[in-house]
């Protein structure tokens, strides 16, 4: 009964778990790192979906927006990003909005904050989750950088989605995102994944983007170092 009233309300895997130790029960569904042999297959899944977004960015995130994966044209967009932000577990709206990430280079900074911020307190809303509350305050009282406050605001895409204007050593890169989750997970690991991918928005930036990650895969330079 109470797995069937939780599948009614949609709950999520690991709050289901809580409702059956509420009841009585021990938890059903399980919660393994992914670096355990029995998740490995979903792990091997994951990885192919990442690659092949390349040559657009993609990165899979858990709950509180901590880097479980990336693909090989993640590294190459963060340039002059600080080394202590991209030591794990790496975080990525940290690494998005702070004045030593992405924030200088990202063009449409108030716009794309504002949609950050407005993403996060939605999830904080809805799962009452104190790290993700810490992270939302966090965020929001981070400086706007000097070189952010005068840039324009970005790309139209037409209602589709907000634009991420980023500036890179080939130029100016117009990207939105996309979301994707699996939709029938019974790990609580992967039930509570989310894949970013970074889409071009226009026939230059993918240009740009494939010429980036070009670069990178002929050079020498390490992966990202994910949380496991």
């Amino acid at each position: 009964m109470a797995l069937t009233l939780a599948e009614h309300l949609g709950m999520p895997l690991r709050e289901r778990n809580r409702l059956l130790l509420a009841a009585g029960f021990a938890p059903h569904f399980p919660d393994r790192a992914l670096a355990q042999g029995k998740i490995a297959p979903g792990n091997r899944a994951l990885t192919l979906v990442l690659c092949a977004q390349e040559p657009w960015p993609a990165l899979a995130v858990d709950r509180h927006w901590h880097l479980i994966e990336a693909n090989r044209a993640v590294p190459p967009l963060l340039e002059g990003v600080a080394p202590d932000l991209l030591q794990p577990p790496i975080n990525v709206l940290r690494l998005s909005l702070h004045p030593d990430g992405l924030a200088p280079r990202i063009v449409n900074f108030a716009e794309w904050r504002s949609h950050v911020l407005k993403r996060l307190c939605l999830e904080v809303s809805a799962s009452a989750d104190p790290a993700l509350e810490r992270l939302h305050a966090e965020l929001a009282a981070l400086p706007t950088p000097l070189r952010s406050r005068a840039k324009s605001p970005g790309v139209d895409l037409g209602g589709l989605a907000t634009s991420f204007v980023l500036e890179t050593s080939l130029g100016l890169l117009n990207l939105f995102t996309t979301t994707t989750v699996f939709g029938t997970a019974t790990d609580v690991t992967f039930d509570e994944l989310t894949l970013e991918s970074f889409v071009p928005a226009d026939e230059a930036s993918g240009e740009r983007l494939r010429a980036l990650h070009g670069a990178y895969m002929a050079s020498d330079a390490p992966n990202l170092q994910a949380a496991g």
